[in-house]
């Protein structure tokens, strides 16, 4: 098949060029944010237009303090007001998560863990109860019953036992992910292999000893048809496809559905490894890869309308760290020919959630550049550059239409303004602010930023600085705070958290120094093998830049990161004593350590390679190697089950301070991963409810005797 030439009609490109998202009116501020205010702070997610184009269906996850649970809202488009459509049971503590429309509006379905496994539900939007299905499979794992399964399995006795031959009984399974075919007639259900009676049995007994990258459990793809009642008419259908399954996606026509397969056992861990299927309704059995399709690929695809083509994400061909994406076009006509590329030599990056492909014939998908996340509008051959798509609100993400594309409904903040659910009919229309539950405690003043730029070895870097009201008649002392990845960027977002330091007289400066995302492959790739190098002198450079031309006291400055940026702070702490106080949450301190222990390293070997073949380059970029000039007062913040830097990074840094007699100080959070702490003391909603503020309450007492400290005594 012939792929149609690609042309922009130019009244398209009028109407792209005149987007407008106009700002909800400012609210009302009279105070910054307290620690318990953070405890106070909602967040909404997912909004997804409904087939009939008439209310918006979103998420929206509770405060820390009433649980953190997450619930399914409406918000109609005629300007009434939102109502919540999901409440969970008192023993369900996570909430409905993932909800979607029934393809002819008639129903939601969503996921909720208010049993022994995760379950889909079917909410009826003309009332009645949400009723989860009854999803049961044959266990196609059975560890229990391996002839060298410890306890032995048991010999049954053919004389008394009738059923020794017969087939096991169907079992429940735990779902992790759905979708709907646009026809409303197919569900395409991801679960997990069930748990049998035997395997738990084996447990109890504790003969539960795991085999390191050898487990034959699966995540697999089923398939059921649908009534029109929404019933499934049938038992599952297993899809012919190995573990693990992590993502689906419908085509146009509801024929053909695209698989994306992680191989399982941790194989990504030697190099991305996920592969992308072709799966046929009427050959569910046979499925076909699309050998095109490269190994970074992840979920989020758009088809085009007759189901030629599929327009995807994953990394982009230039030398760049992991998580540089791009998109792609795969002409599904030609399966293993080579993706071309949509988005070659762009100065940004892409955005998060699916592309959308539009009635002239491009493709619309989320972009960031710079501090700003917004639009763009793309050639699907490739052959002319995307266009940026003009936005009033900083931060445009979550964009997303009904299949008729009978308007349009994303999510706006700005540093000033928090984030709003907004809908418009069509691109050229002005954003209308829909009903959302009010995020945050009323009266905050935000946290508003300025983007600043300044020069560090020939390079432009820049940053968001925040100066509080005080700046305006004195000199005020300033935070660094540096971001995590290194592969991460700040953006110019409405943040308590900034505006909760903002409260106590502090100016922050958030830099986005080289290997920052949203400036490019280039740019990203700037600190490859060379950690704490450049990064670290861009960071520095800013700083100066802040002190030139800010009211900032250059006699108390303090450094501050989580993830990279604790990673930093390990870096800093060892070249400077410009800072009065260092604050380290989850870093890496130790390459060697770090590398053996974290859950994947993939990331970690594109900067410096494989340590024990890399010795010099893993040392060199380990804060631990500079620890002994150490003299900055340090202060550590770490999840005791961190899987991404565990906790015996903090527990080494920890250690060599003290025993070097640098002031230092070590605080712990049990049950704690990564991302959940780091959540946690920002202010978004978390089910561990003091953890965040026990570890807030730890940085403003450090901070406070830091800045109000004689400077001989810093």
């Amino acid at each position: 098949m012939n792929r149609p030439s690609f042309q922009i009609p130019a009244l398209a490109l009028i109407a792209f060029a005149s987007v407008a998202f106009a700002q909800a009116p400012p609210v009302p501020a009279n105070r910054f944010p307290t620690s318990e205010d953070l405890r106070h702070i909602r967040a909404f997610n997912a909004p997804q237009l409904s087939p009939d184009g008439k209310g918006v269906l979103y998420s929206v996850t509770e405060s820390t303090a009433d649980g953190a649970a997450t619930h399914l809202w409406l918000a109609p488009i005629d300007g009434g007001p939102a109502r919540q459509l999901t409440r969970s049971p008192e023993a369900d503590k996570h909430g409905e998560r993932i909800g979607v429309w029934a393809s002819d509006g008639s129903a939601i379905f969503f996921l909720a863990h208010r049993a022994e496994q995760v379950q889909l539900f079917r909410l009826p939007m003309t009332g009645g109860e949400a009723m989860p299905y009854d999803l049961k499979v044959l266990p196609p794992v059975d560890d229990s019953k391996e002839k060298d399964a410890i306890p032995p399995a048991a010999k049954a006795d053919s004389k008394t036992d009738s059923k020794t031959d017969a087939q096991p009984d169907p079992l429940p399974i735990s779902v992790t992910g759905f979708a709907i075919s646009p026809d409303g007639h197919w569900l395409a259900i991801v679960a997990h292999d069930p748990e049998t009676s035997g395997e738990k049995k084996a447990k109890e007994a504790k003969a539960d000893a795991e085999w390191v990258n050898h487990e034959h459990h699966g995540q697999r793809l089923y398939l059921a048809a649908l009534k029109p009642d929404g019933q499934i008419d049938g038992a599952l259908k297993p899809v012919g496809l190995a573990p693990d399954v992590q993502a689906v996606s419908w085509s146009p026509a509801s024929d053909r559905l695209i698989a994306v397969v992680q191989p399982p056992n941790n194989l990504s861990d030697l190099g991305p490894a996920d592969q992308g299927w072709l799966v046929a309704l009427d050959a569910i059995d046979r499925a076909v890869q699309l050998t095109g399709l490269p190994p970074t690929i992840r979920d989020g695809f758009a088809w085009r309308a007759d189901g030629s083509a599929l327009f995807f994400a994953a990394q982009t061909p230039e030398d760049a760290p992991p998580g540089v994406e791009e998109l792609y076009a795969l002409d599904l006509a030609q399966p293993t020919a080579k993706p071309v590329r949509l988005m070659a030599g762009f100065l940004g990056g892409l955005g998060f959630g699916e592309p959308i492909y539009l009635p002239n014939g491009s493709v619309l998908a989320s972009i960031t550049k710079g501090t700003r996340f917004g639009l763009a509008q793309l050639d699907p051959s490739g052959k002319t550059p995307l266009i940026e798509l003009p936005t009033a609100a900083p931060l445009v993400t979550n964009l997303s239409t009904n299949r008729k594309q009978s308007g349009f409904v994303w999510l706006a903040q700005a540093s000033d303004q928090p984030e709003t659910l907004c809908f418009a009919p069509s691109f050229n229309a002005p954003c209308k602010t829909l009903a959302t539950p009010a995020l945050a405690p009323e009266h905050l003043s935000p946290a508003k930023s300025q983007l600043i730029h300044w020069q560090s070895d020939g390079l432009t870097i820049e940053g968001l600085l925040y100066l509080p009201p005080d700046a305006a008649t004195q000199k005020v002392p300033l935070i660094v705070d540096v971001h995590g990845g290194p592969l991460g960027a700040w953006d110019d977002r409405y943040d308590p958290w900034a505006a909760f330091l903002l409260g106590h007289g502090w100016a922050v400066l958030r830099p986005n120094p080289r290997g920052s995302s949203s400036y490019g492959a280039k740019f990203a790739a700037a600190n490859k093998n060379d950690l704490g190098g450049g990064d670290f002198r861009d960071i520095m450079a800013g700083l100066d830049e802040a002190i030139k031309a800010f009211p900032i006291d250059p006699t108390r400055l303090a450094l501050m990161g989580y993830s990279y940026g604790g990673e930093m702070a390990g870096f800093a702490v060892g070249k400077t004593d410009r800072f009065r106080a260092i604050i380290s949450g989850a870093p890496v301190i130790d390459q060697f350590s770090e590398y053996g222990t974290e859950d994947g390293s993939w990331y970690d070997r594109w900067y410096f390679g494989k340590p024990w073949r890399s010795f010099a380059d893993a040392w060199r970029q380990s804060p631990l190697a500079t620890a002994a000039k150490a003299k900055t007062p340090f202060l550590l913040l770490q999840g005791q089950a961190d899987n991404t830097d565990p906790l015996g990074q903090s527990l080494e840094m920890y250690r060599a301070l003290r025993q070097d007699g640098v002031p230092v100080e070590l605080v712990t959070y049990p049950r704690e991963d990564h991302g959940p702490l780091a959540r946690g003391i920002f202010g978004s909603p978390v089910p561990e409810p003091w953890h965040g503020f026990d570890a807030r309450q730890h940085i403003v007492d450090f901070l406070t005797k830091a800045f109000t400290a004689p400077e001989t005594q810093k």
